[in-house]
């Protein structure tokens, strides 16, 4: 039978025209509450200026809808902009920062939120700054916001999108949306799981959730989710999943918690493991740890975030609406300040450094990571992603065996779309973080190379 590949909700959403329309009036209001009217104008109809205000033809016009003109050139594509493979102009690329940074909390909302508060002694950062005029033009001619670099335990380099590109729309202090970093950071709560004894280790077996019974993930060892490799390929890839004579709409709107998707893999049978790129196995993994943690989950991601990390804001993860911890309602898609990315990233540094219990925790998934050089070879002429070709490993949630470092030397990194990296090198106390809207920068130059240098 047929397969027909179904796109649905998990740490990325797809957005179509008639939706990126519909979000067109948000945007345009967002632009002129916030004063930034050289984008966008309010206009009102004939009607509503003669009509009497409160009428039954003023509600009939919508004259209590307000109207806008927008001059910016904004290109709409049926879904994600492709990878790599299209030049976005301003305009694009401000409807594309409104969409996955302002609007999931604007328009409805649609989403809850796991929120974890600040720590009340939060990390301050050392300094020791020098310029890069590379990555300032970089700032300025791509969709690159944020680069933040960190070696010898301080900052050396500090970069934010300028005024007159996208500093006026943001500021050190927004939420920025993690794309796949997100899986990482529940790769690591799951660490501190295991630390506080809710699970035993990363070889327990998913045998004791009523949730996944009857599905391939049944009695699965735990590390085969935290290395993409649960032998699922048949039902679920990326963001996708394969399923037959089956389709659910792909917005946000329709987003389901565990016990809703975990349908469609009922009587599902386990293929060779090998890996498999896959949001689904994330969802799994920070669930699990909801399940098993239970009231306390709240706990663990304090433990996490703000007494080990000691973040100055606060980090969310997103919460599926009008669901519960029983169904399995948490959302691997995490948000955080730029400086609580480094900070979160110190953290797992100084864990590893320090051989604590988490530190542990990521020696074993390093130990464990396996090869995705399958995975690569499969992906070869559909749109060959940056995480893909430097990076040929997987370890527990994290990008390794980057190209032209030895094997051996733990560096070992996390990667979203649209450009967000946090790339951490436990053996020379190296870190570099960048956020962006679109990867058209030089990941090469300025991630990449900075951390595979010698001393």
């Amino acid at each position: 039978m047929k397969k027909i590949l179904v796109i649905l909700t998990l740490s990325l959403f797809l957005f179509g025209n008639s939706y990126a329309n519909n979000k067109f009036d948000g945007f345009n209001k967002w632009l002129f509450e916030n004063g930034h009217t050289e984008y966008v104008s309010k206009t009102e109809s004939a009607v509503c200026k003669t009509e009497p205000k409160y009428s039954n033809m003023w509600y009939y016009n919508k004259c209590d809808q307000p109207k806008y003109n927008n001059n910016l050139k904004i290109k709409f594509y049926d879904g994600w902009l492709p990878e790599e493979t299209v030049k976005p102009n301003f305009g694009t690329l401000l409807f594309e920062l409104y969409k996955f940074t302002y609007s999931p909390y604007r328009d409805k909302p649609r989403v809850d939120v796991y929120e974890v508060k600040p720590s009340k002694k939060p990390y301050k950062f050392k300094s020791k700054l020098k310029e890069d005029k590379y990555i300032d033009k970089q700032l300025k001619k791509t969709a690159l916001i944020s680069y933040l670099r960190f070696e010898d335990n301080k900052i050396t380099i500090d970069k934010f999108t300028p005024k007159d590109r996208f500093g006026k729309f943001i500021n050190q202090d927004t939420k920025l949306r993690s794309m796949s970093v997100g899986k990482t950071m529940a790769s690591y709560v799951a660490g501190h799981a295991i630390c506080e004894g809710y699970i035993d280790s990363i070889n327990s077996r998913l045998n004791d959730w009523p949730l996944i019974e009857n599905t391939l993930y049944y009695d699965q060892k735990l590390i085969n989710l935290l290395n993409m490799s649960a032998g699922d390929q048949e039902y679920v890839y990326s963001s996708d999943f394969l399923l037959d004579n089956k389709f659910t709409s792909g917005t946000d709107d329709n987003a389901e918690d565990i016990s809703q998707y975990i349908t469609y893999f009922k009587n599902s049978k386990k293929a060779t493991s090998r890996f498999n790129y896959s949001a689904f196995a994330t969802q799994l993994i920070l669930n699990y740890v909801l399940f098993k943690t239970g009231d306390d989950f709240e706990k663990i991601l304090e433990k996490t975030f703000s007494k080990k990390a000691k973040i100055k804001d606060s980090v969310i993860f997103w919460k599926v609406k009008n669901s519960s911890k029983e169904k399995g309602n948490a959302n691997i898609m995490f948000y955080a300040t730029r400086y609580d990315y480094l900070r979160i990233a110190k953290a797992m540094l100084d864990d590893w450094q320090n051989d604590t219990c988490v530190g542990k925790y990521l020696k074993t998934i390093w130990e464990n990571r396996v090869d995705k050089e399958n995975d690569k070879r499969e992906r070869e002429g559909k749109g060959d992603r940056i995480q893909w070709r430097f990076a040929s490993g997987y370890a527990g949630q994290f990008q390794t065996h980057y190209k032209g470092i030895s094997k051996k030397r733990a560096v070992m990194g996390m990667h979203g779309r649209s450009g967000q990296h946090v790339v951490i090198d436990f053996e020379r106390s190296r870190i570099v973080v960048t956020n962006a809207i679109y990867e058209d920068y030089n990941y090469s130059k300025i991630i990449y190379e900075p951390i595979k240098k010698g001393k």
